[in-house]
């Protein structure tokens, strides 16, 4: 009983390194693909083939069917993918997820010649530990960390999946052990430990470790073996159904859709192999199965069941619909799903593709300011204050989520990412705040039926020319990350600040003979304040991309020494605007 119990407390100590180590090779992984998954994710198209591929490769890269597929709920709850491109992915990522089944089956391998022997996972592994802390300590090259912690994770996962063997190893001649396994003869019951025990651990790799385990100790047959392997298919659905809570009905049709694949794959296959079997008597049923033939099975029934189902991805959409069903009216999207979280890259990706949003946003509502300042219009006027709403949602919404991902642990591209919309989105907000304070101008001129002199009209039409070409340099630049464009922001910052200058000065002259009023005055000098301002919060931004690539976010220091080091850019740049926005006398 001593032994038993000894032998329990092993298993569950080897089962928490083999899921630790799973946890931070996973991790390693999907940081050094990075925003290739982002890549991959923007060429899903509604091919099935196509999805499919993508599916496995993409699980391949994070080695985790399970984090597939709560990114995919994600995806579906934030409105960027549709129930119909997700199937296919699903189905790849069964396919993908066999790979760690090979990894942990050449465990197995023993052999007199060392070279055959290095193949052995328990002996590179430790070659592999000792590279990959020598990567985490010395290397400074974010690439090698990540690579690092790959190989230490392999190295704790395949540490667990030892201690796991050494754990059942005792227990091969104990008599209640095997009358245990006997009853993984019945084939319903091994489909429903498979799917117990994956669904309690949420990891299918980990449950077919531990079954590769049991087998490399004898006693588990193919016959035994056969029906676990599919129930562990069904329990991994467990970890997509609880991150369907609280989503909308077609990110809770993707878990559906996950559900329905597995448990037709299972009954079709199941209901074949034991039809067949009754009349013609498998021989290889009765067999020994070991961590081999367990991967073998393991990447058959997956890759038959993709190939068996692929042609009725409709039929599962159709299950999917019946279960769900949708409801009357326009279906609400998250803004980016929380649960995208678990994969900083595409969360970071999905962030990035809403602030791009935002800086569109508050760059079509100046420039409707500014036509309202001209001609006024009541449609113009609503849709400008319904888009600073929308501004001042996004950058609330925006900033939450980013905080929270920026404490993850994330790679340095990622990290540079997050502090770039961290340090913008505030000012593309107030640039729709400005956006209205012009509207409200506009608003008094219009009530008033007043208007500006000739000369200021024709001194404000410069000042909107350079106003609006520093909003499209800054947008594109943003959008387009380009950097070189960026630096074209700040040189004409420069010239809008002087011609606001120049303009308050012949107003005071106009003042002076008579030629405006004092209400005017103030009009115009709130008019001013607000351009300087966008122009400013432009130079913000423009630095922020700038200095994203040093990772330093010094405002100050950029523009001091920009402004001061002779830079020959920023001075051919400065007399080309000067030109091109100067106020004739």
């Amino acid at each position: 009983m001593n032994e038993v119990f000894i032998s329990i407390l092993k298993l569950c100590g080897g089962l928490a390194f083999f899921l630790y180590g799973m946890n931070i090779m996973s991790s390693g992984l999907e940081k050094a693909a990075g925003s290739k998954l982002e890549v991959l994710l923007k060429k899903m198209t509604s091919n099935p083939f196509k999805s499919l591929l993508l599916g496995a490769g993409i699980t391949i890269a994070i080695q985790s069917s399970s984090a597939m597929t709560v990114m995919l709920v994600g995806l579906v709850n934030s409105g960027i993918m549709t129930l119909r491109q997700t199937i296919g992915v699903i189905m790849g990522s069964n396919i993908g997820t066999t790979l760690t089944a090979w990894l942990l089956s050449m465990t197995g391998i023993d052999s007199d010649n060392i070279f055959i022997n290095l193949l052995n996972p328990k002996q590179f592994s430790l070659i592999l530990a000792l590279i990959g802390i020598l990567f985490i300590m010395m290397s400074k090259s974010d690439k090698k960390k990540n690579l690092g912690a790959i190989f230490i994770g392999f190295t704790i996962l395949i540490y667990g999946m030892d201690m796991m063997g050494q754990a059942v190893d005792p227990l091969k001649g104990n008599e209640k052990f095997a009358e245990v396994l006997t009853m993984f003869n019945n084939p319903v019951l091994g489909v429903l430990v498979g799917a117990v025990v994956t669904g309690v651990i949420q990891s299918s790799a980990a449950s077919v470790g531990m079954l590769q385990t049991l087998a490399m100790n004898g006693g588990i047959t193919y016959g035994m073996a056969i029906p676990i392997i599919m129930g562990q298919n069904i329990g991994t659905c467990v970890t997509a159904l609880l991150s369907s809570i609280g989503v909308s009905r077609s990110a809770k049709k993707v878990s559906v859709v996950h559900i329905s694949f597995n448990l037709i794959g299972t009954i079709i296959c199941l209901v074949l192999l034991y039809s067949i079997n009754a009349f013609v008597g498998f021989t290889f049923m009765n067999a020994d199965i070991d961590g081999f033939g367990i991967a073998l099975v393991h990447s058959i029934f997956n890759i038959s069941t993709t190939l068996m189902l692929l042609p009725f991805t409709k039929l599962l959409e159709k299950i999917a619909n019946i279960v769900i069903k949708d409801t009357e009216g326009h279906e609400k999207f998250s803004f980016v799903d929380e649960r995208l979280i678990a994969t900083p890259s595409i969360a970071i990706a999905e962030c990035n593709n809403k602030s791009i949003e935002m800086a569109q946003i508050a760059h079509d509502t100046l420039i409707d300011a500014i036509k309202l300042s001209e001609n006024y219009d009541t449609d113009l006027r609503e849709s400008i204050l319904a888009n600073e709403d929308l501004l001042d949602n996004y950058e609330d919404k925006l900033g939450t989520y980013l905080v929270k991902l920026s404490a993850k642990s994330l790679s340095a591209e990622d990290s540079h990412q997050v502090a770039k919309q961290l340090h913008t989105i505030d000012d593309f907000e107030r640039i729709g705040d400005h956006a209205v304070n012009i509207l409200k101008t506009a608003d008094e001129m219009y009530e008033k039926k007043i208007n500006f002199s000739e000369g200021a009209n024709r001194e404000l039409r410069i000042l909107k020319d350079a106003i609006t070409e520093i909003l499209d340099i800054t947008t594109k630049a943003f959008v387009e990350h380009d950097i070189e464009l960026a630096k074209k922001v700040e040189p004409l910052e420069q010239v809008i600040d002087v011609l606001i200058s120049e303009i308050k000065s012949k107003h005071i002259i106009r003042l002076q003979a008579g030629n405006c009023t004092i209400e005017l005055g103030f009009i115009l000098s709130d008019t001013l304040n607000n351009y300087e301002r966008v122009s400013d919060h432009c130079s913000n931004i423009a630095v922020a991309l700038i200095e994203s690539d040093h990772d330093a976010y010094d405002v100050h220091s950029y523009l001091k020494e920009v402004k001061t080091s002779g830079n020959v850019q920023f001075e051919e740049c400065y007399r080309d605007y000067s030109q091109k926005y100067r106020i004739q006398v």
